[in-house]
């Protein structure tokens, strides 16, 4: 037998996956994760049993709900769901996958449109912080097509733009979740940030590399791979994430001075194999990261003196550009960063159902 789910697939920045009403999921977590796993097609290496890519980046599912809280216009949890295992993650954010969520939520109905634009308060369920989506209606009905272009997608949309307020301490509380600007993990200076999400940044010159190795090179290293884990699991410990062998938080990233005209260059890590691109919620972490003084970051990047706050990040992809809102004294040691936004483009590719077995996830892989 089949159990039959509304879904929509999109296309959401540079990932893509299921988009879900929480309304026809189980409401239960644990019988919620089994019905994702069985959709994906997980645990199997190309998802052959599901509608799951096979990738990280194309194993993501978005559930959306309305919501009460006052000032909140729509409820967004980002579930990462395991290629090969039976893991569901629920601990993380995804901001490509969040540009979807206004267009999903105004045409299924659970928010108004107005035009030309729809403006939307989108809390984030998995952090607890709040981000605005700018999405283009004219006419009041949602249009994807436009002249926004993101490198890491082919041809162009229409433009949303993400701004995301209060992003210090997402996951942790803490800007510093280690409490220090630098820590030195195997005899490197590195830096663990949380704007967004936590993420550890550390030199690519200390790792042997430059920072601008393709994804390929990267993915093939499995000796770099396996020092930055163990970074990763050691500052996990010092950011009291705990025991992170089989979580994706905190990510980790390869830092450098840019070689064209970005302001810092990077290789994010997903967190055991390098992004294709860039993940939204690590950019906003990078960008923040680069005019935070004493940080790794902060020594390579090379800011644009007329627009300091305009970060643009060189990546496997291309380049992705964040524009930073601080308050309070320049002269601040960690400068009050009070927004970070992005341009994302974002598509629908089928509606329909998903029909999933009812048996234990895996059983027909």
């Amino acid at each position: 037998m089949l159990l039959s789910i509304p879904c929509t697939l999109m296309r959401g920045g540079t990932s893509k996956g299921p988009y879900f009403h929480a309304a026809d999921l189980p409401s239960d977590p644990a019988e919620r994760d089994r019905v994702l796993l069985a959709a994906m097609g997980s645990p199997h290496a190309r998802q052959i049993d599901g509608i799951g890519g096979g990738d990280t980046l194309t194993s993501k599912v978005v559930i959306v709900s309305p919501s009460s809280r006052p000032g909140i216009d729509i409820e967004y949890l980002f579930a990462q769901v395991s290629v090969e295992t039976e893991t569901v993650d629920t601990t993380p954010n995804c901001g490509n996958m969040l540009a979807g969520v206004g267009p999903f939520a105004i045409e299924n109905g659970l928010v108004a449109a107005t035009a030309p634009v729809t403006t939307l308060n989108i809390f984030n369920v998995n952090t607890g912080k709040v981000v605005e989506a700018v999405i283009q209606t004219p006419g009041g009905t949602v249009t994807y097509d436009g002249l926004a272009r993101i490198d890491g997608v082919p041809g162009s949309g229409a433009p949303i733009q993400l701004n995301f307020r209060d992003a210090a301490g997402a996951k942790t509380g803490r800007l510093l979740p280690t409490g220090r600007l630098v820590d030195v993990i195997d005899g490197v200076e590195v830096s663990c940030i949380d704007f967004s999400t936590p993420l550890v940044f550390v030199p690519a010159l200390a790792m042997g590399k430059t920072g601008h190795e393709t994804k390929a090179e990267l993915d093939a290293d499995s000796k770099l791979k396996n020092r930055l884990e163990s970074i990763r699991r050691q500052i996990a410990l010092l950011a009291g994430l705990g025991d992170v062998r089989d979580k994706v938080l905190p990510k980790i990233a390869l830092v450098a001075s840019p070689q064209g005209r970005g302001v810092i260059a990077s290789r994010y890590f997903t967190p055991w194999n390098c992004h294709s691109a860039y993940a939204v919620t690590g950019a906003l972490c990078l960008a923040a990261t680069t005019i935070i003084p004493g940080t790794v970051v902060q020594k390579l990047a090379r800011p644009k003196p007329h627009d300091p706050l305009l970060v643009c990040i060189e990546q496997p992809a291309g380049t992705l550009e964040i524009r930073l809102q601080v308050s309070g004294d320049p002269g601040d040691t960690i400068p009050d960063i009070v927004s970070a936004g992005l341009i994302r483009t974002a598509r629908p590719l089928f509606r329909g159902k998903v029909h999933v077995p009812l048996g234990e996830p895996g059983q027909a892989a």
